[in-house]
């Protein structure tokens, strides 16, 4: 018996050593890097933040080096040589970014984590940036064409605004988008897409619309409207038009939801917390004021906003209502900023009207997209579906991911644009669509060296 169990034990090292060595040895072979029917040679790329690789509340020198065009061209690369330029802001630059709160100051760095002590004496980590006077910030964004350029994103562009001479026309004193200025051809004359149809590509990636609807939903609604989707449809196919007039071929992103980012979902609606006895006093003063709608309870609460429609002009939010995360924080612990009759402005919460507005118009432009895609023979990267996903939870090289201020992984310090690591994501999706349409090869974005959100 032992005899028989020696005999099998040897052939079956016998076997596997002949599986593992010699001719048998096994091997994973990647699939050879092919175009598919697409022409790589000459990229280039238009949009607005997300395409110009703004993370952390401004656009960086950083965070240019990890766009999502960047990350492409790096993979189309393998594919068909070629140069990607972009307009850099300089290497020792702490960011630049546009502020939404121009009381403040009109510019900013780039957020970082720090400790901050808040007005109730609490020291926590948070991100932190710097003011930046309108002499430093002209100082940075001098103009920097050049004919090699391949990256024509602009931050807070509208589509529409990607067709105006008036975007290339910076002025500091007067706040206007610094960021075109940099690299327009021929500023305050030339226009985004002119620069961009002159530049010939031979396949182009783009993410249009984000802008028009991000730029209402990040202000609450406040001051702003969105493009109606027939406007958005006009300048979206005479971009497409301009973009593929001599055959190239392209890659087109849709717009997600704006659940899906922290920056509409961090602040609860009813984040208001009070003990019973502060309820009670809140009750007596409403109630002798004639707001008898307004009922504060034990527990969370939801904030007071303005509503014209509301008895007296005010009432509290309720579920499927946001707050956004640019409210001043210390003024909802110390200042009772929208408790005690001072409503929670506008610019900071998307009541139920405007969240309407904002589905109808995000449903709308992507059937637009849908369409324009299939008319011009794009590929459609899903982004609606893949914030989506990573909402719930995605993986990326074994490690999770999701839509978690800070410690998801995916996004920035400023809760809207994603950081590095989100970027790569993205660009993977991109490519996914591209090898799928085109039938191509592209291999996929390993940034082992991309950052997420660090930490001090």
């Amino acid at each position: 018996m032992q005899k028989h169990i020696f005999l099998v034990a040897t052939v079956a090292a016998a076997f596997l050593f002949a599986v593992f060595n010699s001719n048998c040895t096994p091997k994973i072979s990647e699939p050879k890097p092919q175009p598919g029917t697409c022409n790589f040679s000459k990229t280039i790329a238009v949009g607005g933040d997300f395409m110009a690789g703004y993370q952390d509340g401004a656009l960086s020198f950083g965070g240019q080096l990890r766009s999502i065009p960047l990350l492409l061209a790096g993979e189309f690369g393998q594919v068909t040589p070629g140069t990607f330029d972009q307009p850099y802001l300089p290497a020792s630059s702490a960011g630049l970014g546009w502020n939404l709160k121009p009381w403040e100051s009109w510019y900013t760095t780039a957020s970082k984590l720090k400790f901050k002590t808040d007005c109730q004496g609490v020291s926590s980590l948070m991100p932190v940036w710097d003011s930046v006077s309108r002499a430093d910030a002209a100082a940075e964004i001098n103009a920097a064409y050049s004919a090699s350029n391949r990256n024509f994103a602009v931050p807070f562009a509208t589509t529409a605004g990607l067709f105006s001479p008036a975007l290339g026309s910076f002025s500091a004193a007067q706040n206007t988008n610094p960021f075109y200025h940099r690299f327009a051809s021929n500023p305050g004359i030339s226009t985004v897409m002119g620069d961009a149809a002159n530049a010939n590509a031979t396949f182009f990636s783009a993410w249009l619309g984000m802008e028009d609807i991000y730029n209402y939903a990040q202000l609450g609604g406040a001051g702003t409207s969105i493009p109606s989707p027939s406007q958005f449809s006009m300048y979206l196919d005479s971009a497409l038009g301009m973009l593929t007039r001599n055959g190239a071929k392209g890659v087109i992103a849709n717009i997600p939801d704006f659940r899906d980012f922290p920056y509409s979902t961090l602040v609860p609606w009813n984040g208001a917390a009070l003990t019973q006895t502060k309820a009670d006093s809140l009750n007596t003063i409403y109630q002798q004021a004639g707001f008898t709608n307004i009922n504060f309870v034990n527990g969370n609460n939801g904030f007071v906003i303005a509503d014209a429609h509301a008895p007296n002009g005010y009432r509290q939010m309720h579920a499927n209502e946001y707050i956004t995360l640019s409210v001043p924080v210390d003024s909802l612990k110390c200042d009772y900023l929208g408790i005690l009759f001072s409503p929670m402005p506008d610019r900071y919460s998307l009541d139920s009207a405007e969240v309407a507005t904002l589905d109808n118009a995000i449903a709308a432009y992507n059937s637009v997209i849908a369409q324009k895609a299939a008319q011009y023979g794009l590929a459609l990267a899903d982004m609606h579906a893949y914030f989506a996903r990573v909402n719930s939870g995605v993986k990326w090289d074994g490690v999770d991911f999701n839509a978690e201020f800070v410690t998801g992984g995916f996004f920035s310090l400023d809760g809207y644009h994603p950081n590095q690591k989100g970027y790569a994501m993205i660009a993977n999706e991109f490519i996914a669509a591209i090898n799928a349409k085109f039938g191509a090869t592209v291999p996929t974005v390993d940034c082992t060296d991309c950052n997420g959100v660090l930490f001090p």
